[in-house]
């Protein structure tokens, strides 16, 4: 079990905030099979404070979605003191400050990983943020700035010393974004040095990566990003892993296909039918990775209606060579 402050989470497992990703229909698929504690899409302080209609759109819960934190970005002290009072009439049980995001127009505003170049700065913003809200608070940093300053330990300090429950560490730095090696040593050395949960991020893609994340670093949980996109069943199949050694099977189409059926009823259900149906049509490819369905994905982006995919999702299962490409194990 994994403890953030007094929020106990069944699982070690947590689906890590993706951008235009993980609104509440793709986390409650998540939470369907194990995922224990879920986040929201990275939330700007100043969309927030300006009630920004998609935004206010991204706070949307359920009963079911819970724990559930909330990832909030920003850097000006006022500014994160309004939003933490708009996020106060919300029922969330955590809150995490992104130190993490390496998108140029987020670090050139100071936001984002760019506070892993202000450690002083950063120290202080958490501070404000632990005194004003009655949740436990958490944050998400990178190993550092570049290869030339990787001051993963030292932030870290400084965000346990600012009364942080737990931090969330991606072993690369804001230079390497998502590409080149994780640095599962700099991830260790954090665990090391404090006495707060730390959950690991990066390559966490399949069971066999995840635990190699549990056992080389010592973590407490790992954030779960990439490695959920068409594939929610990789929280069954960790925590079967993590207990066993082995997966006892994967999906087979017809599991495969009720679970888009179900995601894309979600979505169509919280955005509407318009709306719903064209965010699904990146969903659908995910989901068919593997699959010889490249005339199917083609026409999913075509598709307008709940009625035009759905119909697709059927054609799913007359595809070949489903039985070689969905019953080996990816570890």
């Amino acid at each position: 079990m994994l403890s953030i402050g007094h929020v106990k989470v069944a699982s070690q497992l947590v689906l890590a905030p993706m951008a235009g990703i993980s609104d509440l229909p793709f986390r409650i698929i998540s939470r369907s099979f194990g995922c224990g504690l879920a986040f929201t899409e990275m939330i700007s302080t100043h969309s927030l404070i300006r009630n920004n209609r998609i935004t206010l759109k991204m706070l949307s819960a359920s009963l079911d979605d819970r724990p559930l934190g909330v990832q909030i970005l920003g850097c000006d002290t006022e500014i994160i003191k309004r939003a933490l009072d708009i996020l106060s009439g919300y029922a969330f049980d955590i809150i995490d400050l992104n130190a993490a995001c390496p998108v140029n127009k987020v670090v050139l505003r100071g936001e984002g990983a760019g506070l892993l170049r202000e450690p002083v700065k950063l120290n202080k913003l958490l501070k404000v943020i632990v005194e004003t809200t009655r949740v436990p608070v958490t944050v998400k940093i990178r190993s550092g700035w570049d290869e030339t300053s990787v001051n993963a330990v030292k932030i870290a300090l400084y965000a346990q010393d600012a009364g942080v429950q737990g931090v969330v560490i991606h072993g690369r730095t804001r230079a390497q974004g998502y590409s080149g090696k994780v640095d599962y040593s700099v991830i260790r050395e954090v665990k090391e040095s404090l006495e707060i949960p730390v959950i690991a991020s990066g390559d966490a893609l399949t069971p066999g990566l995840i635990k190699k994340l549990f056992d080389e670093t010592g973590c407490n949980g790992v954030a779960v990003a990439r490695g959920a996109l068409g594939n929610p069943w990789i929280f069954q199949e960790t925590i079967e892993y993590l207990k066993s050694g082995t997966i006892s099977c994967r999906p087979d189409i017809h599991e495969i296909v009720r679970t888009m059926k179900k995601h894309l009823a979600l979505l169509v259900e919280f955005h509407g039918e318009r709306t719903g149906v064209m965010l699904f049509r990146k969903l659908f490819t995910w989901y068919t990775r593997g699959m010889t369905a490249k005339q199917l994905k083609v026409r999913a982006f075509q598709a307008g209606t709940s009625d035009e995919m759905l119909r697709l999702i059927e054609e799913i299962q007359t595809l070949p060579g489903l039985e070689r490409c969905f019953r080996k194990t990816c570890i």
